[in-house]
């Protein structure tokens, strides 16, 4: 049995130079620093199913050990969608050494940060990636970045020249799934089609954001276009003082909507059944654009350059950019997200390898009433924008469109591991169906 040390992970030359020297049936591949014991039968254990089911990889859950402090930390199950690069596989997998042979052999592109991920995309295009949810060895110490670090590394500008070559990844494994989204794919849209109340509309889900939503709503209705616009704000069922604060601005502001979901009879929305409740009603504009309850908009032309977009370039949707701050707007590290990953040629392929599209969104309306978005509170927006990117153009603006205020309200600060693992797992399932669809086109 071989086992192969971090940096076998990264180099496509390290890689093929493991393969070379392994040997036995199996071959372990450790991918972090950590300090890696096997539990009682474990890597027994892990070496018979690896052999009995015949997979193409195998991995299992963990016990990590935190300075005594025991705890159990469980991975999901693979499956088709599970393309994105940062696809947790824990610390340590198992291959069967013929097939990481084969496969190393058959990398002919060089990458330095790519390396494994060519390889575990590979092996999943000739079996199964199996994971075992029995905690089968226990990691002494933990190297991820963990908080706001990690959950914006994906797209630190510092990081281009690895997301290049995964992207490069991604694409090949697409194509040879025979799923790539060209942009000969795209259906023009007439924006003129239909009549609205006004040319666009900001749509503001809410609930319980006291401290926050008047921000947002006063950065909304600060907005100066050359056209008419208005700001629908869905109140989801707020039990403290948000509702009183949007009848306030409401009551001096006519250009404020509030859709109470109570009064409407919903109940139990997520922030997809939110936006569909604004997309579908009578005030809703001709394209709808995105603020969070506690974000703000970076200007006064924010809406007058997302309309601009959807003109010059016939997009079905629109992407901005933001700058991460803090509550008081100070900016932070890594300070401008600006997904520079999506490129007009291939964004919408790459957008399934990562785990956002970016921000604000805007989508052209009558679009979004046909698709909708899925009733939940995480990935809806995702859902739509693979949706759509895979018929239309995405329209990109690479300036910072609004302020992303990181604080202890966040609804992705500081996730458990199991809500991390909800959250991955329904994102896997969006790209398992978006690249069942493709494969259709």
């Amino acid at each position: 049995m071989e086992k192969a040390t971090k940096h076998s992970r990264l180099s496509t030359a390290a890689i093929r130079k493991f393969a070379v020297e392994a040997s036995g049936q199996f071959t372990l591949i450790q991918l972090t620093d950590d300090n890696i014991e096997f539990n009682y039968l474990g890597i027994e254990r892990m070496e018979q199913i690896a052999r009995e089911s015949g997979a193409a990889m195998v991995y299992s859950d963990y016990i990590y050990d935190n300075g005594g402090n025991m705890t159990a930390y469980p991975l999901i199950d693979y499956q088709e969608g599970s393309i994105r690069d940062d696809f947790d596989f824990g610390k340590i997998v198992m291959v069967p050494t013929r097939l990481l042979k084969e496969t190393a052999a058959e990398m002919r592109d060089n990458y330095d940060a790519a390396g494994w991920y060519d390889l575990r995309l590979r092996l999943s295009r000739k079996g199964s990636l199996l994971h075992i949810p029995e905690p089968l060895y226990t990691a002494s110490v933990n190297d991820k970045a963990g908080g706001e670090k990690e959950h914006f590394a994906y797209v630190d500008p510092r990081n281009r020249a690895s997301q290049i070559e995964m992207e490069r990844v991604a694409t090949a494994h697409l194509a040879a799934k025979g799923c790539i989204v060209t942009p000969s794919n795209r259906e023009p849209i007439d924006l003129n089609a239909d009549v609205f109340p006004v040319e666009a509309s900001v749509i503001i889900p809410v609930k319980n954001r006291r401290r926050t939503i008047a921000d947002a709503v006063k950065s909304a209705l600060a907005q100066t276009p050359p056209f008419e616009f208005n700001v629908i704000v869905v109140d989801n069922g707020s039990t403290d003082s948000t509702s009183d604060i949007l009848a306030e601005i409401a009551a001096s502001d006519s250009r404020l909507k509030v859709i109470d979901t109570t009064v409407a009879g919903e109940a139990n929305l997520g922030i997809g059944g939110c936006w569909n409740l604004a997309i579908n009603s009578e005030d809703c504009g001709r394209f709808a654009v995105q603020l969070d309850s506690d974000d703000v908009y970076s200007d006064t032309d924010v809406l007058t350059r997302i309309v601009a977009k959807f003109r010059e370039e016939n997009c079905g949707m629109v992407i901005g950019s933001y700058l991460l701050t803090d509550f008081d707007r100070n900016v932070i590290p890594p300070g401008l997200i600006d997904h520079a990953e999506w490129t007009d040629e291939n964004g919408a392929n790459n957008a399934l390898r990562i785990n956002g599209l970016g921000a604000p969104r805007a989508f052209f309306t009558p679009l979004v009433r046909e698709i909708s978005f899925p009733n939940v509170s995480y990935g809806e927006d995702y859902a739509m924008g693979l949706a759509i990117s895979r018929r239309h153009k995405i329209g990109r603006i690479y300036e910072p469109l609004y302020l992303c205020r990181r604080w202890e309200d966040n609804t992705d600060h500081a996730l458990p591991i199991e809500k991390i693992n909800r959250n991955n797992l329904y994102k896997d399932r969006l790209r398992t169906i978006e690249i069942n669809s493709r494969k259709k086109i």
